[in-house]
């Protein structure tokens, strides 16, 4: 049994030899996806794609209560529509993959698979809004877009995602930019309460924001080697886009006025964010609000009467408040101990024939590995007890993890002399101008991640130039 364990545990590089490593392991033997025979594109595995639909199923829910509709655009643009805005176009020309050809004929007009929907929906609303009476409009998508990324690893950046963006429009600009705050914090919301992830909320800076964006609004999350992750986008648009389409409607003074718009969005890569911010070396520790199977249950000398039994009625009582699963399969019981502790599940109830008899189970957290003998009647107040107790620890490790490797520096020398020494976030002020935004990048080896919204003043002058300082903004390296 031991030895079962050692050799799948074996199986997962650790953390402090090679976390990238580490991280691809996981996305491999936990069985969240497979590489597919077209480079860049993954096989979502059932296992990775339960996950991703509880994300979808969670956040759906959000957008709903706020008023939100679900619909569907199609995947290939025409490139004359793609290119009616110029600052999207030139921001997505890289990453844009072209269809030249239906069977055996060539397009009259290239068509590109959508690397994002501003176009098609900009070119929907031109056609149905008639009248302030039809405002707001709210819309989500969920589908899977392509970007040509020149390097991939799964969940983070692979040539194909799966996401959903919002689109919407609205009469005025207030209304629009609530509805930008709105939805950023319906991200941030979700990943500290669903996912157990700290996240900082700000804006993006000019060289960072979303193509064609007014401007772009952030939730920055920590992995656990200090890296950042984008986790979720909200932008405001102004009128832009409904000039560049032509996207107008009657107003209340019966002039014809163009409306104002917002996108936003999250993807796939949230899969990745869970992985990094709460995975050990053997394996996930998965969320209880996204987890596929949130407890587990293994018979013990299962070959013994009443033993199987017992773990399908246990089963069967929690069932109707919980995701449950037995694992009767013929395997080991270690075996199948490191198994689902793989794949991360929160909770695992073990039951035998002992336990049977003293009218009790064990009960296992996946992050402590902490065990609890429950009587069982008291498991139907046990488990949730246990599952909230273990979101709680999640998010507080991640969130000293991020306090841990938060930094501040008044000085550029200061700023190398940190990341020569550490991974994480830097707090620096800066006086606004591109030039400096760049010289980061180039001298330090940090990209801005955002303008936190909680602003502090480090010092008067920016770090690069010593001109006065403008804004303090977080930096740091990026997936």
């Amino acid at each position: 049994m031991a030895k079962d364990k050692k050799k799948l545990v074996e199986a997962i590089t650790a953390q402090e030899v090679d976390f990238a490593q580490w991280y691809t392991d996981i996305c491999t033997k936990a069985e969240l996806v497979e590489y597919s025979s077209v480079k860049g594109f993954v096989v979502l595995r059932p296992y990775g794609y339960a996950i991703w639909e509880n994300i979808q199923k969670n956040l759906d829910a959000r957008f709903k209560a706020t008023g939100h509709e679900n619909v569907a655009m199609p995947m290939l643009i025409p490139e004359s529509l793609l290119k009616k805005e110029g600052e999207l176009v030139d921001g997505f020309a890289p990453e844009v993959a072209w269809v030249t050809a239906g069977g055996s004929e060539p397009l009259e007009e290239r068509l590109a698979v959508r690397p994002t929907s501003e176009t098609m929906f900009s070119d929907h609303f031109s056609h149905v809004l008639q009248s302030y009476r039809d405002l707001p409009m709210l819309y989500n998508q969920w589908c899977s877009v392509v970007r040509w990324e020149k390097s991939t690893r799964p969940f983070l950046r692979t040539r194909e995602f799966w996401w959903q963006e919002g689109h919407t429009i609205h009469e005025t600009a207030e209304e629009a930019q609530a509805e930008t705050a709105q939805q950023l914090n319906c991200y941030a919301d979700f990943c500290e309460q669903d996912l157990c992830i700290p996240v900082l909320k700000g804006r993006k800076t000019d060289k960072e924001k979303f193509a064609g964006a007014e401007a772009t609004y952030t939730v920055e999350a920590m992995m656990k080697d200090g890296k950042a992750l984008q986790s979720g986008t909200s932008h405001y648009f102004g009128d832009k886009f409904s000039r560049a389409y032509d996207v107008t409607f009657t107003g209340r003074d019966n002039t014809l006025q163009y409306p104002f718009q917002t996108s936003w969005g999250a993807s796939s890569r949230l899969i990745g964010a869970i992985i990094m911010t709460h995975g050990d070396d053997d394996g996930l520790i998965l969320p209880p609000a996204i987890a596929p199977v949130q407890v587990v249950i293994v018979p013990v000398a299962a070959h013994k009467p009443g033993v199987t039994e017992k773990a399908h009625e246990l089963a069967d009582a929690l069932r109707g408040s919980f995701r449950v699963k037995v694992d009767d399969s013929d395997k080991a019981p270690g075996w199948k101990f490191s198994q689902w502790e793989m794949k991360g599940v929160p909770l695992r109830i073990e039951v035998g024939p002992r336990d049977i008899e003293q009218g009790q189970c064990v009960l296992v957290r996946r992050d402590t590995r902490e065990k609890q003998f429950v009587r069982f009647e008291d498991l139907a107040t046990a488990v949730p007890a246990a599952l909230e107790a273990l979101r709680a620890s999640l998010y507080e490790n991640a969130r000293k993890n991020r306090e841990a490797r938060t930094y501040t520096a008044r000085s550029l020398e200061e700023i190398k002399a940190i990341t020569a020494e550490h991974t994480g976030f830097i707090k620096a002020m800066w006086c606004g101008d591109l030039a400096c935004e760049e010289a980061m990048k180039e001298q330090a080896g940090l990209s801005s991640r955002c303008m936190p919204f909680e602003q502090e003043e480090i010092s008067d002058v920016c770090p690069i130039c010593g001109k006065p300082a403008r804004k303090m903004v977080v930096w740091g390296v990026a997936y």
